[in-house]
């Protein structure tokens, strides 16, 4: 009996310290990845591979058009757009707007549906290396990944991958195909109000589209714009 008792005590011991080791393995794994992305930049994003999946299955087998620019080769008025229109706080907080976070709350308190309060590094942690839905676990992991984004890439770093993994429209990704494809021009010669309507779709860009926008989209835009100029235009952005 005694030994029964030690060695079912050996086998929690064994199964206890393999555990610890696969989670210091996900851990160790984890910063690395994020570290060398800090200069290597990303060939794919966990959203393109979902969405080349999903054209697999239906029998489309389109392919994902996805092509870097570097954040010096785009107009001085995308990443302005972008932060204007998802995370105007983005030089200023650590990952996450609190301030945003606890309008939601009040809002979901109030019965009213919740909004969204994701910063510009808490998407790039999802579209990087997440899947889509919605659940504890996996806003907990999108969590982490957005602190050590944030401890390891500077500011204009995180902002320059959005801008490449962002999804712009039906297997679209990033500025410069989005400039190519609707604009029939590269990222560096966008216009204030092009770089309005590429943000403007964002919240759902399989649903809106920069070539027949609706009226909410026109709307959104000209809010957008307003809100560039609010902020004091490319300059707000030039200390990243």
């Amino acid at each position: 009996m005694a030994a029964s008792k030690v060695s079912f005590g050996k086998r929690i011991l064994l199964i206890s310290k393999s555990i610890i080791k696969f989670f210091a393995l996900i851990f160790i794994s984890s910063v690395l990845i994020v570290f060398l992305l800090r200069w290597i930049n990303p060939v794919t994003s966990s959203i393109m591979i979902q969405r080349q999946i999903e054209s697999i299955f239906s029998g489309e087998f389109d392919n994902i058009k996805y092509s870097w620019v570097d954040y010096d080769d785009c107009s001085p008025y995308l990443p302005i757009a972008f932060v204007a229109a998802e995370d105007q706080n983005f030089p200023n907080h650590f990952g996450f707007d609190v301030r945003e976070i606890k309008k939601a709350l009040k809002q979901y308190e109030r019965g009213r549906r919740i909004r969204g309060a994701s910063t510009i590094t808490q998407q790039v942690a999802k579209n990087l290396f997440l899947w889509e839905g919605k659940s504890f676990i996996r806003k907990g992991v999108e969590a982490y990944f957005t602190v050590l984004i944030e401890l390891l890439w500077d500011k204009k770093r995180i902002l320059e991958v959005y801008m490449n993994i962002a999804e712009f429209g039906d297997m679209i990704f990033g500025v410069k195909m989005a400039s190519i494809a609707y604009y029939k021009k590269l990222p560096a010669q966008v216009s204030a109000s092009q770089a309005a309507l590429l943000a403007a779709v964002l919240p759902n860009p399989l649903r809106y589209s920069v070539v027949r926008p609706s009226g909410y989209v026109r709307g959104r835009q000209n809010w957008i714009l307003r809100q560039m100029n609010s902020l004091g235009g490319p300059e707000y952005l030039k200390e990243l």
